[in-house]
């Protein structure tokens, strides 16, 4: 199990000092001591990280759904790993800490993302190869890459395939930086200071291979607690009487709100840009904007956000955060900004029940959450009032219906008043003047005569003048198309 870190590592000066100061915030309101509990609780942080991550994957996926671009997110998922590792053998060059939060590598990730998509449009600008293809052939290679350079240039690194495919939401709480509020002076022990304790080791011992107890053994007194220590540290070795205000703050969570805020702040400032570009790119260019500029910009967002909850979810399982709320949110509206706010609903929904359900049956939590937004899909896709399946079925079978009354409606217009009037519309008949079954023919008679469209006496079947006004309106409508 990871444990909490006593210090943060070192991630930028920049993110460190965004957590800090929405932690002093927080305080204005509460206590180090609530904060921590509601931090250190499991359930909360993994709430909260999979709130974060539904918001800022639905925001993009919106946009990844209405350019029909939905497994370009699949392709950066992967290829953002060759960034990720470039940029960590570029730390290590640098002689940095690197960990999955540090920027570089966020930078790297969304140049990798980018680059996919560039390298996928001058393939199939080719003409050789279609898109699919392109991207196809684009993200298996960079993938490929990174596990070359992973197994080549870095041996020692521990890739846990279930947390790259699953992620670790459960574990996020875990991993935590903590800041210090009150009492944080780092404590130094000298030989001389009254807290110090003095032992003594055996100089000769193990070169000579004599015991301790042998007259020949040379000893020496050192002090073995001096040196310098941090304030968590000095309290946990009761070197002070006071301990440290620490505030633990899991690790993910941080750049996950600052992908949210980025994400919500591009959607809102570039509304109008994104929307008319994502349905009409041509428009967008006569009316001077830039629809390749504004496409990059997003997959860069999409870069960093798949990077960000890399740890939460998995480089596999994320796509499913960017494709199916959005899909679910375009069988409910036809209005963008609706898709905008029921893209990300879903999204929450399914990461409150499936946590809940992965915890009671002992499932993967990630796992969960993604079945569940599959089953809202499916639910939606099922019963949506706009363009569910079955509702569609029923419009269908409604349409068969009306076709059928209108055909028989239309051949008895056209036989009335005429020689063959009588045979054409003999009810015993009529079944074989039309190739229909005697079933059929009964039903929609049935339902036209309950309509008052058509009147049956003596076994001929004749139209009323409801039924002649509505066969002419509906010639008439047709002769206007």
């Amino acid at each position: 199990m990871a444990t909490l870190a006593a210090s943060a590592a070192p991630r930028g000066v920049s993110m460190q000092a965004f957590e800090r100061l929405l932690i002093e915030l927080l305080l204005r309101f509460t206590t180090a001591e609530r904060l921590n509990a509601f931090l250190g609780d499991p359930r909360n942080v993994a709430l909260l990280v999979g709130a974060l991550v539904a918001i800022s994957t639905a925001l993009c996926g919106v946009f990844l759904v209405l350019r029909k671009m939905a497994m370009t997110a699949d392709a950066i998922s992967h290829s953002a790993l060759f960034g990720i590792v470039v940029a960590f053998l570029a730390m290590l060059a640098l002689g940095q800490a690197p960990n999955l939060s540090a920027p570089l590598l966020l930078i790297g990730a969304a140049a990798a993302g980018v680059g996919t998509v560039v390298l996928t449009e001058l393939i199939e600008r080719s003409n050789l190869v279609k898109s699919d293809a392109a991207l196809g052939l684009v993200f298996p290679f960079l993938f490929a890459l990174a596990v070359i350079l992973v197994t080549r240039y870095i041996p020692n690194v521990h890739l846990d395939t279930d947390s790259v495919m699953l992620g670790e939401i459960g574990m996020a709480w875990a991993n935590a930086n903590s800041h210090c509020f009150a009492n944080c002076e780092s404590v130094t022990i000298t030989a001389e200071d009254p807290r110090a304790k003095m032992a003594r080791r055996c100089l000769n011992c193990a070169a000579e291979g004599i015991s301790p107890r042998s007259p020949g053994a040379v000893f020496e007194t050192y002090c073995a607690n001096c040196g310098t220590f941090s304030a968590a540290e000095a309290w946990q070795r009761r070197l002070i009487a006071q301990p440290p205000e620490l505030v633990f703050v899991p690790r993910a969570l941080m750049p996950l709100t600052i992908i949210a805020l980025l994400n919500l702040l591009f959607v809102l400032l570039f509304y109008k840009e994104l929307k008319l570009t994502s349905f009409d790119a041509t428009l967008a260019t006569v009316f001077g904007f830039k629809p390749a500029l504004l496409s990059y910009a997003l997959l860069i967002l999409v870069s960093l956000t798949a990077v960000a909850a890399f740890d939460a979810v998995g480089a596999i399982l994320v796509v499913a955060f960017f494709v199916m709320p959005a899909a679910a949110a375009y069988l409910l509206t036809d209005r963008l900004w609706q898709m905008l706010m029921i893209a990300p609903a879903l999204s929450l929904a399914a990461s409150l029940i499936g946590y809940e359900t992965a915890q009671s049956l002992d499932l993967s939590i990630s796992a969960a959450m993604v079945s569940v937004l599959f089953f809202f899909f499916v639910l939606i896709w099922l019963f949506s009032p706009r363009h569910g399946l079955l509702l569609a079925l029923f419009r269908r079978w409604q349409q068969r219906r009306l076709f059928a009354e209108q055909l028989l409606l239309g051949h008895l217009y056209n036989h009335q008043h005429t020689a063959q009037a009588d045979s054409e519309s003999a009810q015993s008949t009529l079944h074989e003047h039309l190739s229909w079954t005697s079933d059929k023919t009964a039903r929609c008679l049935a339902r036209l005569h309950a309509k008052r469209l058509v009147d049956i006496r003596a076994g001929q079947v004749r139209l009323t003048e409801h039924g002649v006004a509505l066969v002419r309106a509906f010639r008439s409508e047709l002769a206007l198309h």
